[in-house]
Parts: C-alpha cells; sequence; structure tokens
C-alpha cells in the first residue's frame, strides 16, 4: 500500500503545494486502508449527455467510504466542489459521520443501477470536514480498540455464543456499531444494556458473515496477495466441493479453506473454463476392459488432454489421448477387445509432451547430483583416503589435476620363469 504516493481515498491525489496527499500510515488508514476497495474514476473527466446546456446539472449522489471498506450515497445538494479523498461529514440517523470521498459523477450513477439503490432514501452531506471535525472523528477512533477489548469480556462474562470482531464509532461520539459472527441466535438484550450503561453510547448490534469478517479484518492469503473480500470482492457467491472436484484438486479442507474457515473465493474464478475443457472429455461409468485386463482411470489431464489408466496390482499408469479413449468406449460398448494398453500408448509416448513441472525436475536433479557426490565421499573414505583421479576431496569440490605420473619399476632379481621380481623383495619395497 504506497500510502506516500496517493491520497487518502485514492491514487493520485496531490496537494496544492505539489507533495503528495497520503495519509503516511502505510496501509493503517482511519478511512479503512489507501488500498481497501478503491475505484479508479474512468469517467472522471466525462459528463454525460446534455450536462453542458444550461438547466441541466451533474449527478448530485457522491459515493463515500467509511470504516473497513463501506460505502454508501449520499447527496451533495449544496453544490459543494468536492474531490476523491475529501473528507466530508455526512448525514446519519441520530447525528453526523466523518467520511472519505471515493467516487462522483456519472460512474456513481451505474453503481446505483448496479446495485439497485434507490436515490430517494440518500441522505445529504453537511460539509468538508473541518480539522475540528478531523480531532474529534481521532478521538472516536482512538476508543474503538479499548471498547472492543472491554466488549469481549462482557461477552465472555454473559457466556453468549458470539465472536465480537469490530467496533466502529460515530464521528460525533453518540453511537457506536458493534460487528459479531455467530452460528446461532443470540440473545444479546442484556448485553446491549451493558455496554450503554458502561460507554454511556447507543449500542447498534450487527451481525456479519464469517467471509464479511474476514474482509473486514483483512490479511494475505496463500497465494501472497491481499484478500480479495478486502480490496475489490463485495459480493460472495456460493462456493461448493464440486468447483474442486471439477478442477482435480484434492478435497483437503485444510487447502481448500481460507482465513474465514471457508471454502476459498477463488475456487469459482477458473470454475467454468475447467467446465468448457470436461465438456469433450468422456466420463466413465465403468473401466476400461483390455486383453491384459480391467483399466481403472486413474487421472485426467484436463488441458493436455490425456488420461491416465492403470491395472490392479500394477503401480505404473498408462496416458491415452481422449480420442482414443472413445474408441475404446465405443469397442467395449460392442463386445469388442482392445489390446492391451502398453501397444495403445505408443502415440502418446512418441508424441513430444510439455514439461509437467519443470520447477519438480530441476530439483530432483539438483538433489540427484548431490547424492552422487556424497556417494563418491564415501568411496573415497572406505580406500583409505585415495579418491579416484577427478573425485572430490571431503568437503571440496572436484579438481581438475592431472593424476601423479607412476615411479619407474626398480630393477630386481628374476623369477625361476624369467620375469623379473620376486615375492620377498617386491614386499620388502612395499614395506
Amino acid at each position: 500500500m504506497g500510502c506516500k504516493s496517493c491520497g487518502t481515498g485514492g491514487c493520485g491525489s496531490v496537494k496544492a503545494s505539489g507533495q503528495p496527499a497520503g495519509c503516511r500510515s502505510n496501509g493503517g488508514c482511519s478511512s479503512g486502508g489507501c488500498n481497501k476497495m478503491n475505484v479508479f474514476d474512468w469517467l472522471s473527466n466525462m459528463d454525460a449527455p446534455g450536462v453542458a446546456t444550461p438547466g441541466v446539472s451533474r449527478f448530485d449522489l457522491v459515493e463515500v467510504k467509511f470504516k473497513g471498506g463501506r460505502k454508501e450515497y449520499f447527496r451533495n445538494a449544496n453544490g459543494i466542489v468536492l474531490h476523491t479523498g475529501d473528507p466530508v461529514v455526512v448525514e446519519v440517523p441520530n447525528g453526523h459521520h466523518l467520511g472519505y470521498v471515493s467516487l462522483q459523477g456519472e460512474l456513481v450513477r451505474l453503481q446505483m443501477l448496479k446495485k439497485r439503490i434507490q436515490a430517494g432514501d440518500a441522505k445529504a452531506i453537511y460539509r468538508i470536514a473541518t480539522a475540528k471535525d478531523l480531532e474529534k472523528h481521532q478521538q472516536a477512533i482512538a476508543r474503538e480498540l479499548p471498547t472492543m477489548y472491554r466488549a469481549r469480556e462482557i461477552v465472555h462474562e454473559l457466556k453468549l455464543a458470539m465472536k465480537l470482531s469490530d467496533v466502529e464509532f460515530q464521528a460525533d461520539n453518540v453511537k457506536a456499531v458493534f460487528y459479531y459472527s455467530s452460528e446461532e441466535r443470540v440473545d444479546f438484550r442484556e448485553l446491549i444494556k451493558l455496554l450503554a450503561g458502561e460507554f454511556k453510547i447507543r449500542v447498534e448490534m450487527k451481525q456479519i458473515s464469517l467471509r464479511q469478517e474476514a474482509g473486514r479484518l483483512g490479511g494475505l492469503g496463500v497465494c501472497g496477495r491481499e484478500l480479495c473480500c478486502s480490496t475489490w470482492l463485495t459480493d460472495f457467491r456460493n462456493v461448493t466441493t464440486s468447483a474442486a472436484r471439477y478442477q482435480n484438486l484434492s478435497l483437503n479442507p485444510v487447502k481448500l479453506s481460507g482465513q474465514c474457515g471457508r471454502l476459498k473465493c477463488c475456487l469459482n474464478y477458473e470454475l467454468e473454463t475447467y467446465m468448457d475443457a470436461l465438456k469433450d472429455i468422456p466420463s466413465l461409468d465403468a473401466p476400461l476392459q483390455t486383453g491384459k485386463g480391467v483399466a481403472f482411470l486413474q487421472k485426467t489431464d484436463i488441458f493436455r488432454r490425456i488420461m491416465w489408466f492403470g491395472f490392479k496390482g500394477d503401480d505404473a499408469w498408462h496416458p491415452l489421448p481422449v480420442e482414443q479413449v472413445k474408441e475404446i468406449i465405443a469397442l467395449n460398448k460392442k463386445g469388442i477387445v482392445p489390446p492391451s494398453l502398453e501397444q495403445l500408448t505408443e502415440v502418446v509416448s512418441e508424441a513430444p509432451a510439455g514439461p509437467i513441472n519443470s520447477d519438480l525436475a530441476r530439483m530432483d536433479k539438483k538433489y540427484n547430483d548431490r547424492s552422487q557426490r556424497e556417494k563418491q565421499r564415501m568411496k573415497a573414505k572406505k580406500k583409505g583416503g585415495n579418491a579416484p583421479a577427478g573425485a572430490a576431496p571431503a568437503g571440496g569440490h572436484p579438481t581438475n589435476a592431472a593424476p601423479a605420473p607412476k615411479p619407474a619399476a626398480q630393477p630386481g632379481p628374476e623369477r625361476s620363469n624369467g620375469q623379473p621380481g620376486g615375492g620377498r623383495h617386491n614386499r620388502g619395497r612395499r614395506r
């Protein structure tokens, strides 16, 4: 999150002095994060047809962002000149609140049509926030964390089956919204009395789902990026285990679950692509009948269109193209048994197949080379330290030095058969 190069409500906001208008809080902005639910206003320099004519005004509804990425729409009835990232004081039930302008103009009209929001219920924007308004808002934010800790203690004392995840105070310190999640219905009437009496505020309890809770709290996913629900995802669609089955993923709940404890939303991103690719791949109601025996489907490479089969009691898998599998299925329906799969897989084995996982291949080669060097060192130690020529000494690398020349043979007494050298004399030289 580049707070130093962006405005409080979005990138590109620059002060009159030319300095960046970022909040410089490294992502911990009071508005919920510099990169949380941001929208690029691609219609900022455009007006709707007819706006330039006299008597026609620009769309006066403005999108305002609050803590946790929550956005609402307010009417700029007074015609205040606003820019993206400006803090504004807006009307809310029983008081006023402070938020940041995130969108305005014709793009707001399109967003309201998409979300089916009626413009008649929009509240008003009072003014641009002053320094006193911002100071009071910061005081309200400072109360949130201690209030949440104390509220959790009260929930624990009352033994309520609920999880309190966040607290949001209004800028006027009159009301606070307590966000909680629960698997069952909770009677929190006594809790509201205790909270209102201790903090002297109006209390509103709002139940959110586990996905919404993860979106409010934020975090990093296993992909290394920020959670989709906390950056751009606004609607949560139903995710089922069939999405993992279509993509040939292992049904491991630890790997398929996100930080919210539910199935990852990204399982639906590529589901349609997999379903389109699976249309031409046959579904086997029974194993293939071959001359060698019954062949069971072990794995399907969807995008390479290869199906792997194996026999019972045999660890080897045999790849077959999808077209050939269809032919075998048609032959089995006619009562014809084709030959063994080893003869049918010649086409696949001869065809150049792309690398399945080059990273794993490089890793295997690396460790195989290391094990070979270790074996050479062990052999050198067993031979008394006389490592073979070019072999690496213990703790070093192979040397390129040429082997030392052998000493010339010394003349010795001849044996009885005329050959030079005798047993006793040779033993003496060895000593």
